[in-house]
């Protein structure tokens, strides 16, 4: 029997040690009091988009960083800006061999983990799917997608956990590519932020998804510049997504039906940080996209005025943007004015 600890589980870390619980895996999640109770009260219900509903219960969730001392596998799912801190936390309990999995926004948590747990097996991995937390211990699934991972033989023991949990792990020799993959995916997410729509929603009219697209060909120019070539995560290659995304609506609804599923419930993690009044992770998205463009002697006007936008939605009263009036700020940044 694998131990499996979830450290910092929020959503995503609540669906996916969730998951794995329902098929009989021994899983810790460790995390806020505010969490701990509500599975007490309610069980950790899980859901998505294909229809699924499980309920696990009881629920093990802890609050110390000790829960974590006997994982054989440990999942990182704190917020990116928490990860230094994770990772002194767990330096001083994990035992040696332990295997430790970033699966975080970002590009960097890895390496950071890496650097601080000597003696550890740390891998990058990704998670591609969106999930709400819809409140009352219930986590739901909103977009398609298993889970990806950096190669290693040590995962050869986890590999049927996660398939039972209808988690399949996609392994990588090469995880930053797809890493770049998602992010300029996730570049969406302070649109819909901003938007304060469901995703669907957002998505289904042109102004929010051309907005997107200013923010992605701007990156995508960038990661050509480097010499950085995103992995091919949909039908749609990685290059042609902002022209996609530019198609009139009836358009991009017949073509977006063919490449990703997404139901009405799903939100992006960024806008359930703002109306929780919680930081935002904008820095380890769109700030890596700026980061790339300052290592290349670049600018990156698009991705550094999201990166504005949302810090005054952290700090100030929470408007929705409409589609028009936030393409018309992108574009007059594109061009300079």
């Amino acid at each position: 029997m694998v131990r499996i600890a979830v450290y910092g589980a929020g959503g995503i870390g609540c669906y996916v040690g969730g998951r794995l619980a329902a098929t009989g895996t021994d899983v810790v999640f460790i995390g806020r009091q505010r969490l701990a109770d509500e599975l007490a009260e309610h069980g950790l219900q899980l859901t998505d988009y294909l229809g699924a509903d499980l309920l696990v219960r009881p629920v093990r969730y802890e609050t110390a960083p000790a829960a974590a001392a006997d994982a054989d596998l440990v999942l990182v799912t704190v917020k990116s800006a928490a990860t230094e801190a994770a990772a002194d936390e767990l330096a001083d309990l994990l035992k040696p061999g332990a295997i430790v999995v970033s699966f975080q926004n970002g590009l960097r948590n890895g390496d950071i983990l890496r650097d601080r747990l000597k003696d550890r097996i740390v891998l990058s991995g990704m998670v591609p799917f969106n999930v709400l937390n819809r409140g009352g211990g219930s986590f739901h699934q909103g977009t398609a997608g298993g889970l990806d991972i950096e190669e290693h033989p040590a995962l050869a023991d986890y590999v049927d956990a996660f398939a039972r949990a209808g988690l399949p792990l996609t392994r990588h020799a090469d995880i930053l590519p797809v890493q770049w993959a998602k992010l300029l995916l996730n570049l969406n997410n302070p649109v819909n932020a901003l938007s304060d729509l469901p995703l669907r929603d957002e998505l289904s009219q042109r102004d929010y998804r051309r907005c997107l697209a200013v923010a992605q060909a701007e990156t995508l120019a960038l990661l050509k510049a480097g010499g950085i070539k995103p992995a091919r995560l949909m039908v749609i290659p990685p290059q042609h997504l902002p022209a996609m995304l530019r198609l009139p609506d009836f358009l991009y609804k017949r073509l977006a039906n063919k490449t990703l599923a997404i139901d009405p419930l799903a939100r992006t993690s960024m806008w359930e940080d703002l109306r929780a009044g919680r930081s935002t992770e904008v820095d380890f998205i769109n700030g890596e996209v700026v980061r790339l463009a300052e290592s290349l002697g670049r600018t990156a006007p698009v991705n550094a005025k999201l990166i504005d936008l949302i810090r005054a939605a952290e700090s100030g009263p929470r408007e929705g943007w409409t589609g028009s009036a936030l393409l018309s700020e992108l574009t007059k940044t594109a061009s300079g004015r």
